[in-house]
């Protein structure tokens, strides 16, 4: 593995899970992989989960950590090429990706979209630039338009609590918020389970009111409904997560329908069990007595986010070891 941005960048949903759980069942086996090697986190954005199940990780497989809040810590960067800097940027990406990848052996990088430019966020140019710049492995830790980490977390709780012998129903269910929030989260574990699905692991359905589709490249396979009920009917799980427009592009559409997941909605489920990536506004995106309940693993998911990390890392570890 060369870098950490999607899904496509591993061969098989199953075996990743696997790995994962092993290092799960024994965290320290490969903590001599990482010795004098340096993991840079980069972030653009705030962070709880990522930032600190990352760095557990890295230690775990003997990693050192670096961390930076470029926003705060470091030069204001400039990030378009061919333009004359003589305003307030005083560093540009080309160099100070470039710097980074002398210090680090593995980066990570972590940046919101801005939600104005849609063609320009779903381009992934402050990605693919870093990469480029910095010419060593990087993690995405949320990009503009996915959130791999969160994600293969996601799948690795589904797989640890499936019903023995029952391919479970997934739903992704669209909730309230009060300011508009990129498609990442949705997007990715719309990817993830749209693989996953192809993998004969899950059935998977997306669930959202009228003007919240999501980009088609991110859902190709999954079936869509814009009724809630429908989608929750027999669910074995329902990942609840808002996400802004796609098509009018971050924008916040009126929504006449109650979308926030209750305890009377989850009768028709078939017991599901409830996610959601956190932060979570409790009682507007979903019920307290839901999160406070057993249906909840929104704390099993976090703290799965340590194994989401490991694996990748360890991946990418292995393939700079047999680089050398």
């Amino acid at each position: 593995m060369k870098q950490f941005f999607s899904v496509r960048d591993i061969d098989s949903i199953s075996a990743i899970v696997k790995e994962a759980l092993e290092l799960k069942a024994n965290p320290f086996a490969h903590e001599d992989l990482g010795r004098r090697k340096t993991l840079g986190l980069v972030f653009l954005n705030p962070s709880l989960r990522t930032r600190m199940s990352t760095q557990k990780a890295a230690l775990q497989l003997g990693m050192q950590v670096m961390m930076m809040n470029l926003n705060q810590d470091g030069w204001a960067l400039e990030t378009q090429d061919g333009v004359v800097m003589n305003g307030s940027s005083v560093e540009h990406i080309r160099e100070a990706a470039a710097v980074m990848g002398t210090y680090c052996d593995v980066l990570g990088l972590r940046s919101f979209p801005g939600l104005q430019d849609r063609e320009q966020d779903y381009s992934e140019w402050l990605f693919k630039k870093f990469r480029d710049y910095s010419r060593k492995p990087l993690v995405s830790l949320e990009s503009a338009t996915l959130h791999p980490l969160q994600s293969l977390a996601d799948v690795i709780t589904i797989l640890e609590h499936q019903k023995p012998g029952v391919k479970p129903k997934v739903v992704l269910s669209w909730a309230p918020h009060v300011k508009p929030l990129p498609q990442a989260v949705a997007n990715s574990f719309s990817e993830w389970m749209c693989q996953a699905k192809k993998e004969g692991l899950v059935d998977f359905v997306i669930a959202h009111p009228e003007g919240y589709r999501l980009a088609e490249s991110f859902t190709t396979g999954a079936k869509q409904t814009t009724d809630q009920r429908e989608a929750l009917e027999g669910a074995d799980f329902v990942y609840v997560k808002n996400w802004s427009s796609y098509d009018d592009y971050g924008g916040i559409l009126p929504v006449k329908e109650a979308w926030m997941l209750d305890q009377q909605q989850l009768k028709i489920t078939n017991q599901a069990k409830v996610m959601h990536c956190l932060p979570v506004r409790r009682d507007l995106e979903l019920a307290s007595d839901i999160l406070d309940s057993s249906d909840s693993l929104v704390i099993a998911q976090a703290a799965n986010r340590v194994w989401s990390a490991q694996v990748v890392l360890k991946r990418l570890l292995t393939d700079l070891k047999t680089d050398l």
